[in-house]
């Protein structure tokens, strides 16, 4: 049990982002990562798409709607880097970068569609907190 665990725990060393993907309706960061029996870090890329996951959550879970463009900016800013770091957390737990090599994390679809409905009840097992991290941060 203590092997397991120690496998799965990593360090975010640095992460980077968002970036707007040019190809794809996504935001992506770039994590580097390490975990204690790994010589150097390795990158993992996590995407967070527009549609299916930010506006999603934004509309449909949180019901956050309205205010400036800012801090319309600045919710999607908050929201997308929470997304991202879960999906780094449901990736790790699904063994996407247990070896060292740098990884891309993408959309929940095909062969991880089975992570899909993790992330969707973590978004709704955390909207009233990130709702209320929303109002406090940005005003709307």
């Amino acid at each position: 049990m203590n092997d397991e665990q120690t496998s799965d725990e990593y360090t975010v060393l640095n992460v980077m982002g968002p970036y707007r993907e040019p190809r794809e309706p996504a935001f992506s960061y770039d994590y580097s990562v390490e975990r204690p029996h790994w010589g150097t870090p390795q990158g993992v890329r996590v995407k967070v798409f527009i549609k299916p996951e930010l506006e999603y959550f934004k509309e449909n879970i949180l019901g956050v709607t309205g205010g400036t463009s800012g801090q319309q900016l600045r919710a999607n800013q908050i929201l997308c880097r929470h997304i991202a770091d879960h999906k780094l957390k449901l990736g790790n737990q699904d063994g996407l970068f247990a070896d060292r090599r740098d990884v891309m994390i993408g959309l929940f679809d095909d062969d991880l569609q089975h992570l899909a409905p993790l992330l969707e009840g973590w978004m709704q097992a955390e909207k009233d907190r990130i709702r209320k991290e929303i109002q406090e941060k940005v005003g709307i």
